[in-house]
């Protein structure tokens, strides 16, 4: 990349540091001789509270100057000038960086006490719980809610539909190492009318209900979308729909949908396909945090009264 603008920025600070060095003897040269009437510019308020052109006082004028000299004695030391990272080698992500190390070493016991237990237990457990849940609030929330029940194409972590698999052990490789999920677009290969025709299939599978609704089906259209299912879809869908959990797929023969289970939106993900991405937390989190957090959302799925999808 070009280093135009790390030249460009520095210029600017230097200019603007002259300029107002300039300014400011400028404007204080001017001296008034003793006895001398001093003129008023004009302006007057309240009807005698007048404005005079008396120049600064001196030490008013020293602490624009010492706040100049500061402001070089600044930009030696840290950076703001462009590229220059400054003599004492500070940065914001350094300091960050720090911080967390400081604070990862501080609590590292604690983590390591529940680095001996096993998931299961974590999951009882209800400090190792509270833990978990603020680890969760503070870097999951965002995707699967406060509550972990999701949103539209985001999993809902309290019920007992996993697209990888919901034991400990899954859980937590999926913390780790993240996923990629993809669902590859069939709408060039199959045109608009094979596609519905699998979209009615799909629903039929779902346990939907034949007619002309949103979330029916069409009879004829789904005996012709069972033929192109099995051709194609069978390979990560499994023959009876079932989905597979080694690579991802979903279950096709529940009620639970990631991105919406209407015939438009079953439409829409033949057609233009899908793509999931879940970042992988290990290098970030650590190992104690990712042990702890896995415990956490392994529980949110085991409460009673979260079992319903």
């Amino acid at each position: 990349m070009s280093d135009f603008w790390n030249y460009y920025i520095a210029g600017i600070v230097i200019l603007s540091l002259i300029a107002l060095a300039y300014v400011l003897k400028s404007q204080s040269v001017v001296k008034v001789k003793k006895g001398e009437k001093v003129e008023t510019l004009g302006h007057v308020w309240d009807g005698d509270l007048q404005e005079y052109n008396n120049p600064l006082p001196k030490w008013w004028i020293g602490l624009f100057y010492l706040t100049i000299v500061f402001s070089v004695g600044y930009l030696v030391f840290y950076p703001g000038l462009g590229a220059y990272p400054g003599r004492l080698g500070w940065s914001q992500e350094g300091q960050y960086r720090a911080e967390v190390v400081a604070k990862d070493a501080e609590v590292k016991p604690l983590y390591d006490k529940y680095l001996k237990q096993d998931l299961a237990t974590i999951a009882k457990d209800p400090e190792a719980q509270k833990m978990g849940q603020n680890l969760f609030l503070t870097y999951c929330m965002q995707c699967h809610g406060s509550d972990a029940r999701g949103a539209k194409g985001f999993p809902n972590l309290t019920d007992h539909d996993w697209l990888y698999g919901g034991t400990p052990e899954k859980i937590q490789e999926t913390i780790n190492a993240g996923r990629q999920g993809q669902m590859p677009a069939f709408g060039a290969a199959f045109g608009e009318e094979k596609v519905k025709d699998v979209a009615n299939y799909v629903l039929k599978i779902a346990g939907r209900k034949e007619g002309v609704g949103p979330g029916e089906f069409d009879a004829q259209r789904a005996v012709r979308g069972k033929a192109t299912f099995d051709q194609v879809c069978v390979a990560c869908h499994g023959t009876e729909g079932k989905g597979s959990q080694a690579l991802g797929a979903p279950n096709l023969t529940d009620k639970v949908w990631l991105y919406g289970g209407t015939k438009t939106t079953i439409v829409e993900t033949i057609t233009n396909g899908r793509k999931n991405y879940m970042p992988a937390w290990k290098e970030f989190l650590g190992e104690g945090k990712v042990h702890l957090l896995a415990g956490y959302v392994y529980g949110l799925s085991q409460r009673s009264g979260d079992t319903q999808p």
